[in-house]
């Protein structure tokens, strides 16, 4: 009877600031957003109500994940005709929602990219990565670039390039870290080198077609290879398309394509973390990396993959899924029907709603009226990004590129929140606003964003 009460109840605001004090763990309450916490009733598509109804547009998606809106009606649909069928059977039997999942994921993607395991987490996916890496090429020693994220297991904390989600305990067994190449403050870049329809505004010496910031970061790519990995033999790099967690960082155009060169002749695969971009969000292509010209040996995802249902992937070809085979590999939960049904489903809706094309759309739209705020207002460096991936780095010099400090930043956040627009951060110093809406996100929605961004940058403009 007392767990029916709680269960049933509908808890106030101050009930789950005493549930949170003293029974949730700290790192769930160091991770909640905002000086005075929301806490969501419920959502429809790109809108969110707080528990007194009072409704936010979302541009956050739950950290890039609700990718069709929150509670689409046929993602939705699919989930309760599973549930009414059969929850869950493992993989040990055969079932309909995984096996036709698996072929219409499959057909998505490029080249040999045919073989797909299912797991449950965008660091559960990259941890299988590794392991498919290692053991198929036989190559231990692993790159991945600084300020790239890819997850919090003790592997992928390793992978991940920010201290901030680093933990005091062993994690670097074999992972070396390669500069990261961002043209708006590394070293080399300018206002030629991204693939967005805004640039930086640094000079460039770029010209010809040729990113010589690319050439310079490969170099540095090479000197990894050189001095930290044993005889040059590398297992993998891991690669964001573009960097989520870091800020939305986009690197030199054909730098990717030069790096997955190097790292094949070195005895490496090439793994594409399509976990924040992919599902069609930067609009060009379903896929980011293609964006790259490049088709990796293996891609993982997860985030949209499940528009908020707890699910992620790895395909590889067949001959890297093969190798894993030379012992047993099981995940209980990968696959599941419920999970498959859902992702069938969210396939369907980004094919059946044009959402890539609407986000090259409106995406482009929103990115060209942002990048007016960057000569406007004295604290946005640079705004940047593809579709409805952006980022918006806030500065306290613009000549300098020295980050807005944190309170100024914090303060920014809490006005928009109450403004009623949700965003997120990003970037090692936090100072980087993230915009990632669902993809059902319309031009009206961003006209409704841009006049609240505009108020609350010139609040706190210097």
């Amino acid at each position: 009877m007392r767990l029916g009460r709680i269960l049933q109840q509908n808890l106030r605001y101050e009930d789950l600031q005493r549930i949170r004090a003293t029974n949730v763990h700290v790192s769930v309450n160091k991770a909640t957003l905002y000086r005075k916490p929301l806490a969501i009733r419920n959502a429809s598509m790109q809108w969110m109500y707080d528990l007194n109804g009072k409704k936010y547009l979302d541009f956050f998606g739950g950290i890039v994940t609700v990718g069709v809106g929150h509670c689409h009606p046929k993602v939705n649909d699919a989930l309760i005709q599973q549930i009414n069928k059969v929850w869950h059977t493992t993989n040990i039997y055969y079932n309909e929602p995984f096996h036709a999942y698996a072929e219409k994921l499959a057909s998505t993607l490029p080249g040999d990219l045919k073989t797909v395991y299912l797991v449950n987490s965008g660091s559960e996916a990259n941890d299988l990565a590794l392991l498919m890496a290692r053991v198929s090429t036989g190559n231990y020693d692993v790159i991945a670039l600084r300020n790239g994220y890819h997850g919090m297991s003790p592997n992928t904390m390793g992978l991940t390039g920010h201290s901030t989600w680093k933990q005091n305990s062993p994690h670097y067994f074999g992972i070396h870290h390669a500069m990261n190449p961002d043209v708006y403050k590394g070293i080399w870049g300018g206002e030629s080198c991204r693939d967005s329809p805004v640039q930086t505004d640094r000079k460039c010496a770029c010209s010809g077609g040729v990113c010589q910031a690319a050439d310079k970061y490969v170099e540095q790519l090479e000197e990894v290879l050189t001095y930290s990995v044993p005889q040059r033999k590398v297992a993998a790099m891991f690669i964001e398309s573009i960097q989520g967690v870091g800020g939305v960082v986009q690197y030199p155009k054909g730098y990717v394509k030069k790096a997955q060169d190097l790292i094949r002749k070195n005895g490496g695969v090439i793994i594409s973390d399509e976990v924040q971009t992919g599902f069609g969000r930067t609009g060009d292509h379903l896929w980011n990396f293609e964006s790259h010209g490049i088709i990796p040996d293996i891609v993982t995802m997860a985030k949209s993959i499940g528009n908020g249902f707890p699910m992620a992937a790895v395909v590889t070809t067949p001959k890297i899924a093969q190798s894993l085979a030379n012992a047993s590999h099981f995940n209980t939960f990968g696959g599941n029907p419920m999970a498959s049904a859902v992702g069938k489903a969210v396939l369907e809706v980004i094919e059946e709603e044009k959402l890539q094309q609407h986000c090259k759309t409106v995406g482009t739209y929103f990115l060209k009226e942002l990048e007016k705020f960057r000569a406007e207002f004295s604290n946005v460096g640079d705004v940047r990004g593809k579709g409805f991936m952006i980022g918006i780095e806030m500065v306290e010099n613009k000549e300098t590129r020295k980050q807005l400090a944190l309170e100024k930043v914090l303060d920014i956040f809490e006005d928009l929140k109450d403004e009623g627009l949700l965003v997120g951060r990003g970037g090692h110093y936090g100072n980087v606003f993230r915009l990632s809406p669902p993809m059902c996100a319309t031009k009206a929605d961003v006209d409704f964003a841009l006049p609240i961004f505009r108020k609350v940058f010139k609040k706190h403009a210097t």
